[in-house]
């Protein structure tokens, strides 16, 4: 636990001592979230090092969830026990250790380029409520349109740093805050931010100031308008504005309407030239020559249709990018989620100037008798993408999804997926591959 940590557990506590703590106490809550998973990645091109990734390890996530003290300002302390074990890794199939990232897929790496045996993190976050707002400070997991954790791991992506929630006025929620590191989903150290094209463990250029705010407002029941604002000092600035809509039709049916639109340009030492050949910059793909070389300049607008029926989901969408840069968003090179409809298994369709059409369909079994089974396809093509090597280069990918959770019995709540993608490129800088997870889940509430 860092010093910021222990000051800020220690902070809270002076103030729960300080007042009543019988909701604090009542209203606790703990989960532990078990989460076995095997991992295969076959690289099919490209020099990669190693050429296959192939990993198998248990996660252990105990979410403990605190009351609040009693009074009109209330205290409490929320925290997460992240714990994983090395079940299989080979020196071979974990990560090449001289690689610009920071860890394997599972695992962080040792002196000897091997898989860790076990590693784990304690993480606090301490939080005040007043009337219908709070306020949170230490390890943070946001959901929102210009940051979101990753969790496609043993443990999750986290942040560390402050925010504020408040729902006062009804139908209207608000959200500011400010991050400072990230720990990644297989490493026990947290790090500065930063964006692809600085990230480079090594060499990389980071920031430790990332400044959020934005707003839902549902006008309706089945209408909701969003609008974000990001800030990555040194790097860029991001504006996000977007309209989900659920249009009910007849009986068990519904048709659902997701707009979104970005406009990402550069900030800080990004903006300059100096800056950039600091090293300041942001992937994409420039001519020859160009001055504004690493510059963020990008403009990402998509559609996203989703009609559901007795079980079934089916959905279209398509993404435009526009601009010389690639989609920013904070990614300090070990793993990371986007919030556009492209982002999938393996690749997220970002490139400067890229052109995606998704489809995918999804069936719960429940509909005819088979609660707990569920199954979903998803195919995304992209084109007209702009890097190394000209215009117009392309890109696929198909995800496959099978998963079941035990109903009834001994077992219950136990669930079993399988996740199949297959991704095929011409992109100069990407490689085709194939990847297999299995995900052996179970949750024990404790509290």
């Amino acid at each position: 636990m860092n010093r910021s940590s222990l000051v800020l557990v220690a902070a809270f506590g002076m103030g729960i001592q300080s007042a009543s703590a019988a909701g604090f106490f009542e209203d606790s809550k703990a989960t532990l979230s078990l989460r076995n998973l095997y991992f295969n990645q076959d690289n099919r091109s490209g020099s990669a090092d190693p050429s296959k990734l192939e990993e198998w390890g248990q996660g252990f996530n105990l979410n403990y969830t605190s009351g609040y003290t009693e009074g009109p300002v209330g205290f409490g302390i929320d925290a997460l026990g992240l714990w994983g074990i090395r079940l299989d890794s080979g020196k071979g199939t974990h990560y090449n250790p001289s690689s610009a990232s920071y860890s394997g897929q599972l695992f962080p790496t040792d002196h000897g380029g091997r898989a860790v045996h076990s590693y784990g993190s304690i993480l606090p976050t301490g939080k005040i409520r007043f009337s219908k707002t709070e306020v949170r400070l230490g390890t943070l997991l946001p959901r929102l349109p210009v940051v979101s954790y990753n969790d496609g791991r043993l443990l999750p992506q986290t942040f560390s740093g402050a925010q504020v929630v408040s729902k006062e006025i009804d139908n209207l929620t608000l959200i500011a805050g400010k991050l400072e590191r990230a720990k990644g989903r297989s490493s026990t150290n947290s790090e500065s931010l930063s964006i692809a094209g600085s990230n480079n463990a090594q060499t990389g250029h980071f920031s430790n100031k990332f400044y959020y705010a934005g707003l839902d407002y549902n006008l309706t029941k089945d209408l909701t308008l969003q609008y974000y604002y990001g800030n990555l000092e040194k790097f860029y600035e991001q504006h996000f504005v977007g309209l989900i809509h659920v249009l009910p039709i007849g009986e068990k049916q519904s048709l659902k309407t997701d707009l979104r639109y970005f406009n990402s340009y550069s900030a800080g030492r990004n903006s300059h030239a100096s800056g950039r050949a600091q090293g300041y910059r942001s992937s994409g793909y420039w001519s020859p020559g160009d001055s504004d070389s690493g510059e963020v300049d990008n403009r990402t607008w998509s559609i996203n249709f989703t009609y559901n029926v007795a079980g079934h989901e089916l959905t279209a969408g398509m993404q435009r990018m526009s601009g010389n840069s690639d989609f920013p968003v904070l990614n300090q090179g070990d793993g990371y989620t986007s919030y556009l409809i492209t982002d999938s298994q393996f690749a997220k369709f970002l490139n400067a100037g890229e052109r995606t059409w998704r489809v995918s369909y999804s069936y719960d079994f429940a509909a005819i008798g088979l609660p707990g089974l569920k199954a979903l396809g998803i195919y995304l093509r992209g084109d007209n993408v702009d890097a190394a090597g000209g215009s117009d280069q392309k890109e696929w990918e198909r995800d496959l999804r099978l998963s079941y959770t035990v109903q009834s019995g001994i077992l219950k709540g136990v669930g079993l997926s399988y996740w199949h993608a297959t991704f095929r490129t011409d992109v100069r800088t990407g490689r085709d591959l194939d990847e297999d997870r299995i995900y052996l889940t179970y949750s024990l509430p404790l509290l």
